[in-house]
């Protein structure tokens, strides 16, 4: 029987991270199923599924928590395998850009939060804006819609915050085709 687990990782970036868990997870006659990495700021971190004969998941769980001796830290929590809510909903993505100031993502992820949109995934960033050199705030991601929802009541709300914080901010549906 399949043990899967999540693995949530951070360390200081240097190589060799992703090597030594994956090392890990395969010693154990493990299999990587899917994850999400990133470097930020000299952190490395993400998240990993993976899955593990049941009779080996303890011995690996003990190796991972090893490898804090690298300073690589591992949070390790039991996964059930089934299917995420909402797969079956409408998927969107979403795009904001604009003058940086505190508290666009709390505004834009408040407004998903009231019609029970589930931020899929969320990246952001910071540049200079061209000409004046002023921060320039940018975020996209994907998003997961009840099937209650009108992509165009979704556009008007961020529509809104969009006036107030001076944001172009645009959401579209995915297609089947486009996931």
């Amino acid at each position: 029987m399949l043990s899967y687990i999540i693995l949530t990782i951070i360390s200081d970036d240097k190589p060799g991270v992703v090597e030594a868990i994956a090392h890990t997870v395969s010693e154990h006659n493990g299999n990587w199923l899917e994850s999400s990495l990133a470097q930020l700021s000299g952190k490395f971190a993400g998240v990993v599924r993976a899955s593990v004969s049941s009779d080996r998941k303890s011995a690996l769980i003990a190796q991972l928590e090893a490898l804090s001796s690298q300073d690589i830290h591992i949070s390790i929590e039991l996964n059930s395998n089934t299917p995420p809510q909402n797969k079956t909903g409408t998927h969107a993505s979403f795009h904001a850009l604009g003058p940086d100031r505190p508290g666009i993502v709390r505004d834009i992820s408040h407004a998903f939060s009231e019609k029970n949109i589930n931020v899929e995934t969320l990246t952001t960033g910071i540049s200079s804006m061209p000409y004046s050199g002023e921060p320039l705030f940018e975020a996209s991601g994907k998003l997961s819609l009840p099937d209650s929802i009108d992509i165009d009541d979704i556009q008007e709300s961020l529509d809104e915050i969009g006036d107030e914080l001076a944001l172009h901010i645009s959401v579209k549906a995915i297609t089947a085709d486009a996931e």
